[in-house]
């Protein structure tokens, strides 16, 4: 299964290098899985005043809408195709290289000020605890003036709450400007870290269990496949540690100084994330010696099950060997009896043998 991961990380490293040779930088060329059948486009334009939301089924048809709002919140789900990103570069006025990061869906995590906007990457999981299998989706974010634009890979419901709070009158989000709103989607993917790292500790836990009472080949390459889907989320996280750190520098003006408040307390639920996930990760390295442990027990203690059998047999090896020497007068060789004397011998020093190794617990798993 291992083998199987290095395998499809080779090949999605060769898709880039094959889908972006040759061609100048800015070049709108999606690179990555397509996991929708066709782009969704979603619009909420937004104020104090109230909220109005969109569906569109083609980019052509948003040419001739007139927001009714000041606020706007694009979202798309599906990037692969160029042409409704292009369009959206237009209209939003966003560079090439923007748009280009946005179709590499294998970026990491950062955040860039290109003056009239900012431009962040994010990634989000999920974890199957069943099938112990973790997916990763990337989410790009740019935030201007008086919009917030979203690319998604695919439909994954972690933004549905915002949308939940924009419907409620009254609500916070209306009355605050987009930074705000930047604020809550940011928050939304800390928390989908959260309910992650807690199933992975969840697994590790168990795992542990199960490296205690059945070490087996297949535990070992299980605890490796959960320990590197570990690593691939802190490689994510850790990054946007750095990316909120800067933003609570004010190294960028599109925050307000009361919104840098409500980003100190999604940094501090980062720094919550990593310190789980680097105890997670330390309870799998101990499984690796649990593991060990447990193996070179199992095999300490079948080998003296082997050796107390062993020498259980001796005596009679011994007897038979004394009575098989080729002497013209021993001891029972005329007795009628003599064979059955010499078994009952071999019997008896072997129940007496094996008596004494269960009182010593030598014969007990």
């Amino acid at each position: 299964m291992k083998t199987s991961r290095n395998s499809t990380r080779r090949r999605k490293t060769m898709a880039i290098t094959t889908a972006k040779a040759g061609l100048p930088p800015g070049s709108l060329v999606h690179v990555g899985a397509v996991k929708t059948d066709r782009p969704e486009i979603t619009l909420i334009a937004y104020d104090e005043n109230g909220i109005e939301e969109k569906r569109f089924a083609s980019i052509v048809e948003s040419r001739d809408y007139k927001p009714a709002h000041g606020r706007l919140w694009l979202n798309v789900h599906g990037l692969q195709d160029a042409e409704i990103l292009g369009e959206i570069g237009r209209r939003f006025h966003l560079h090439p290289l923007v748009l280009e990061d946005i179709l590499n869906t294998h970026q990491r995590p950062k955040i860039e000020d290109y003056g009239n906007y900012l431009y962040c990457v994010l990634r989000v999981f999920e974890y199957d605890a069943a099938s112990r299998t973790l997916g990763s989706d990337q989410i790009s974010v740019v935030l201007g003036e008086n919009f917030v634009l979203t690319f998604q890979e695919r439909r994954t419901g972690i933004f549905e709450p915002i949308r939940e709070r924009l419907r409620v009158p009254q609500a916070p989000v209306l009355k605050r400007g987009t930074d705000y709103l930047a604020y809550t989607l940011f928050d939304a993917v800390i928390d989908r870290y959260f309910i992650v790292v807690d199933r992975l500790g969840d697994t590790a836990e168990q795992l542990e269990d199960d490296a205690l009472a059945s070490p087996t080949p297949t535990l070992l390459r299980t605890i490796n496949l959960v320990k590197h889907d570990t690593q691939l989320v802190r490689r994510a996280i850790w990054p946007l540690r750095e990316v909120l750190n800067g933003l609570l520098r004010g190294e960028s003006a599109f925050f307000q100084p009361e919104t840098r408040l409500y980003l100190r307390d999604v940094y501090d639920h980062t720094i919550h994330v990593i310190e789980t996930l680097d105890a997670v990760r330390e309870l799998l390295g101990d499984l690796m010696d649990i593991y060990l442990s447990a193996v070179s027990n199992r095999l300490n203690v079948e080998v003296r099950i082997l050796t107390v059998l062993t020498t259980l047999f001796l005596p009679a090896t011994l007897i038979s060997g004394i009575f098989g020497m080729n002497f013209e007068w021993m001891p029972l060789i005329a007795d009628a009896r003599g064979f059955y004397i010499a078994l009952a011998m071999m019997g008896g020093v072997a129940t007496a043998m094996a008596a004494a190794f269960w009182r010593r617990n030598w014969l007990r798993l």
